[in-house]
């Protein structure tokens, strides 16, 4: 071989190296699916899940009463009783099924659209509401049901929860701890820097990502080169994608991955993938961005509908369960909504205690500059 035809060569290899980084490493991710759109039970090799009718009825339930809720929320928001809402509509298996693979001791750190996982921990639907009416910061004492308040920082909860779970291993119990987060957050440099801490040290977490396919107005494609579940393989640790839609395939893809960290396996990754069917929140506008016909295609998805169509072919509920729950649907969403509008506003000056444990000259001075400005009013005769 002559000098010239080894030079000839080298930019033909070096195109085809250009060219194959930036092709995604697989365009058809593995899905862990248990139950299909279909309402169809399908078994999986290696996660397997065997529920009673109760338990089966018990999770039909909890995801219809956690949109029941949500939808009251909704509308409580355009009814100008909220001032913003985040919806779960649509993520209710992600949600129901992975927090209904907690232990009791496990702890959650969520965002702030994770009203099933909230409900799943026993956290009454209406102190989730106090932040979003202005009267509240949070409204539930997070060690009473190892619940988090909710976080609005996106992917700053990731973090929290790397560090509590680094604590959790060196306390030597053999509880998890779970991190919720969507698909846009797994763009933030909080989430890497938790992956990489969890890894190097080997901490008792699961991160828990419902890839609703829309940061806002941003699609996943414009935000990763690779599924979100294959970034794990960087960090040193394992992911996996479930059917976000399906919530056996959620329950027992979480439990799985819950047991791995409590034998002290490590954290690891779960992409939910799955779908946002309503706004980013309350405040979005989705049809500007998004075409009727994507949203038309994850209806024919809906986690619901397949898991009632599961329990009526399999015999395992029956008309009267479905009036029952409605009932109990209805009676929920009253409660919410009188609940709310009896919310008493705070204390204007709250706002300024427990800034400072023993008090600063500067909170003092503002706190006199508003008491100053509300009597304004009072002279003006308003």
């Amino acid at each position: 071989m002559t000098v010239e035809s080894t030079a000839a060569r080298k930019p033909r290899r070096s195109s085809k190296r250009a060219s194959a980084a930036n092709k995604p490493q697989s365009s058809e991710p593995q899905l862990v699916q248990l139950l299909t759109p279909e309402g169809e039970r399908v078994e999986h090799p290696e996660y397997e899940i065997d529920l009673t009718p109760d338990e089966l009825r018990g999770l039909y339930r909890d995801m219809v009463l956690t949109r029941r809720f949500d939808a009251e929320a909704t509308s409580l928001q355009r009814q100008g009783e909220l001032g913003l809402w985040a919806s779960l509509l649509g993520q209710e298996a992600a949600q129901i099924g992975s927090a209904r693979a907690l232990r009791e001791d496990d702890y959650v750190f969520p965002t702030y659209r994770e009203h099933g996982v909230a409900w799943c921990r026993g956290v009454d639907p209406t102190n989730l509401l106090g932040m979003f009416r202005g009267v509240n910061h949070g409204g539930w004492d997070p060690s009473t049901n190892n619940f988090h308040l909710y976080t609005i920082v996106i992917g700053s909860q990731t973090l929290h929860a790397t560090g509590y779970a680094m604590g959790v291993a060196k306390d030597g119990a053999d509880s998890a701890v779970i991190a919720y987060f969507g698909d846009g957050a797994s763009s933030q440099g909080d989430v890497a820097e938790s992956f990489t801490f969890s890894a190097v040290y080997n901490a008792p977490v699961v991160f828990f990502c419902q890839n609703n396919q829309w940061a806002i107005s941003e699609p996943t494609e414009k935000q990763t080169r690779v599924p979100l579940y294959q970034r794990a393989q960087g960090f040193g640790f394992p992911g996996v994608r479930v059917d976000g839609n399906d919530v056996l395939a959620c329950l027992a893809v979480t439990r799985s991955a819950l047991e791995r960290a409590r034998r002290g396996e490590g954290p690891t990754l779960v992409e939910a993938f799955t779908y946002r069917m309503g706004a980013h929140t309350t405040s979005d506008d989705p049809t500007k961005y998004r075409a009727d016909e994507e949203r038309q295609a994850w209806e024919a998805k809906d986690p619901i509908l397949r898991l009632r169509t599961y329990l009526e072919n399999a015999g395992h509920a029956d008309e009267a369960f479905f009036t029952s729950l409605e009932e109990e649907s209805e009676t929920l969403g009253k409660r919410v909504r009188e609940a709310v509008r009896a919310m008493p506003d705070p204390d204007h000056l709250a706002i300024f205690e427990n800034v400072y444990a023993d008090g600063h000259a500067l909170v003092d001075e503002e706190r006199a500059q508003f008491i100053a400005y509300q009597a304004s009013f009072a002279e003006e005769g308003n």
